[in-house]
């Protein structure tokens, strides 16, 4: 790809697979005796999940939430990435004071299954053969990423959650949640999210995932026993990915038409345009850190996600009798999740007689909007948080 110079280093290609089966993070591991069922028919056995977590569990652990990512994140939520050395994705939501406070809650996010930062996923080795698993490695869905998590939290011994939370391919964990473990979950916070993927959002999918296909160094998912890595037809996909989290009113005030370090076109196809070169960018910093499979996996499992498909295709069905407290979140620039898909879902609890509130907030900022300083979502969020830790009757550090 003309002006991608985004070739990792054998350092970072090394420092990735570490990631993948040796994180830099807490580690819960699940033998044969203990196999997570998958949807696909297949019970995958042994597996591990990677984990952080931030603040301390209160003494009758209640004050548990759990933080579900999103489908480029991971579970560095709050501290320094191991592979960037940048900040936390969420240090804006998540610390000492902010509206996910660590001096009231404890936090857990885990890197979900089928990822790439210490899950069991396609980056991972296959202990059947002690190469890494590729394309060998099952398809996973939603509830696969979720009963994984319920299975880490049966081993930190967390019974129930104050709270799930989540943006994008998160909210639809938090979703899943509140659907497959209704008593587990006092409160949810699903953002910026629908019950099910759209089919252009899985056409979008579609056009990243044969990109990285369409690399020659992908050599059909097997580039790590060919010391390849799919970086250009990878960093084609997060560039046309990223262009779905944004606007055109953000792209427009951000950018423009203005141009890259000079005041006259190229005549080239160079970067001459300042939005060009912040998507090469984009595209050339994340396959430094994302496996190309993971990315391949992590879509097919939001493109499969239809939480009212089980329920005879009534979403209202799925939600039946819950007493989860639900705050549904959409932005008004979100064209990826608009917020008719909120509304939907808001109708359905309502119809399932739910206790939930909704805020559509205004923005400009798009998709990404719940990652950004949109102070009324931190509003909202703190306000959400406090009352459901004031039902609960939160004790001790969750007080």
């Amino acid at each position: 790809m003309v002006g991608v110079k985004s070739i990792p280093s054998p350092a970072i290609a090394e420092e990735r697979s570490h990631e993948a089966d040796h994180p830099s993070s807490q580690v819960a591991h699940f033998g044969a005796d203990q196999p997570l069922p998958l949807d696909c028919g297949i019970d995958l056995s042994p597996f591990q999940i990677a984990y952080q977590t931030y603040g301390e569990l209160n003494a009758d652990r209640s004050n548990a939430i759990l933080i579900c990512h999103a489908l480029t994140l991971d579970q560095h939520v709050a501290n320094v990435h191991p592979l960037t050395g940048k900040p936390g994705w969420w240090e804006i939501m998540v610390g000492p004071g902010r509206p996910l406070d660590t001096d009231k809650y404890f936090i857990v996010c885990s890197n979900v299954i089928g990822g790439c930062m210490g899950s069991t996923g396609p980056a991972s080795t296959n202990p059947a053969t002690g190469k890494v698993w590729g394309l060998d490695f099952p398809i996973i869905t939603i509830p696969d990423m979720v009963r994984a998590q319920a299975m880490l939290l049966d081993r930190l011994g967390i019974d129930t959650l104050l709270c799930v939370v989540g943006g994008s391919m998160g909210g639809m964990q938090v979703l899943q949640w509140t659907a497959a473990y209704p008593k587990r979950v006092f409160s949810a916070l699903p953002t910026a999210c629908s019950t099910r993927h759209s089919a252009q959002n899985i056409a979008f999918h579609e056009l990243g995932r044969q990109a990285v296909m369409a690399d020659p160094d992908w050599h059909g998912g097997r580039y790590v026993d060919q010391g390849t890595h799919p970086h250009r037809g990878l960093a084609v996909a997060r560039m046309a990915g990223h262009i779905t989290y944004l606007s055109d009113a953000a792209l427009h005030r951000k950018f423009g038409r203005r141009m890259q370090d000079r005041e006259l076109p190229t005549f080239s196809f160079d970067a001459d345009f300042q939005v060009e070169s912040y998507l090469r960018y984009q595209g050339s910093s994340f396959v430094e850190r994302f496996d190309a499979n993971s990315y391949l996996y992590l879509t097919r499992a939001m493109d499969y996600f239809d939480i009212a498909a089980d329920h005879d295709g009534v979403l209202a069905k799925a939600f039946a009798g819950i007493q989860t407290r639900f705050c549904v979140v959409s932005f008004t620039s979100d064209w990826l999740f608009p917020t008719s898909e909120s509304r939907a879902l808001v109708h359905a609890l309502n119809a399932s007689s739910a206790r939930v509130s909704f805020a559509e907030i205004e923005t400009d900022r798009g998709h990404d909007a719940f990652l950004l300083d949109v102070p009324e979502f931190f509003d909202i969020s703190r306000a959400f948080l406090q009352s459901a830790g004031k039902a609960r009757g939160l004790t001790g550090k969750g007080g």
